[in-house]
């Protein structure tokens, strides 16, 4: 299986970063690590194993990125406004250079965006706002509104709140999305949500699934027994969905 190490150093984040490519051609996919999880883990995890036989047929190509999650959202040692701001120059990394990295690797237009738990967020939320990019998002195990207390996990911004946050949390903005044409192309995305039944997540996940049916927007919703999130469910999972 091809395995190539890339690393440069990004204007937009001002720090180097790095990736891994697996595969020679077919679909790309943009794979998000979980939270605060690095490149490499899902490959140290066994899930790349489970997507072999798709990477050596050539039917995908993984492009498995860094996050920058310990400085934005995590970041609890400066002011949510920062926090924010620190993810919105993330997305640009992604968008102006990765997304052109992965154009220059791959001629398919067909560009997935896929992740789990604090990646799955990753996936939908920059699918949904790129439309124009991205043909297809797979979110495993993830929430959608990092704004919410649910369980064990807080409100990343406590109790703060801007544009830039509300403009990157799929469960505020999707219901507020009215203009036509965004609308056509988001209704012809391919979205898939999965989430284990268990999952401290999955009321937020029937409630993005809901709004996106309330705009007539398709999306497939899969719950899995038990709380599913876990790297052996992912395995299976990405072999069903990527």
């Amino acid at each position: 299986m091809n395995r190539e190490y890339h690393k440069w150093h990004s204007p937009a984040l001002q720090r180097d970063m790095e990736l891994l490519v697996f595969g020679t051609g077919g679909r790309p996919v943009l794979f998000f690590p979980t939270r605060m999880a690095r490149f490499y883990d899902y490959e140290n995890w066994g899930i790349l194993a489970a997507l072999e036989h798709k990477l050596a047929s050539e039917e995908i190509q993984l492009f498995c990125v860094d996050s920058v999650d310990a400085e934005s959202f995590y970041n609890t040692h400066v002011h949510p406004e920062v926090r924010i701001a620190r993810h919105v120059q993330y997305e640009d990394y992604l968008i102006t250079e990765v997304v052109p990295f992965i154009k220059q690797k791959n001629s398919n237009a067909y560009i997935e965006a896929a992740g789990c738990s604090m990646g799955a967020y990753h996936a939908l939320n920059i699918a949904l706002k790129h439309p124009d990019i991205f043909k297809k998002a797979v979110s495993m195990s993830g929430r959608y509104d990092l704004t919410e207390h649910l369980a064990d996990f807080r409100d990343l911004f406590d109790g703060y709140h801007n544009q830039q946050v509300y403009f990157n949390m799929p469960r505020q903005y999707v219901a507020n999305m009215h203009e036509h044409s965004l609308l056509e192309e988001l209704r012809s995305l391919t979205i898939i949500l999965a989430v284990g039944q268990t999952d401290p997540f999955l009321f937020n996940n029937q409630e993005i699934s809901r709004l996106l049916w309330d705009k007539g927007i398709p999306n497939e919703f899969y719950v899995w027994d038990g709380y599913a999130h876990r790297p052996r469910y992912w395995k299976k999972m990405v072999e069903l969905y990527l």
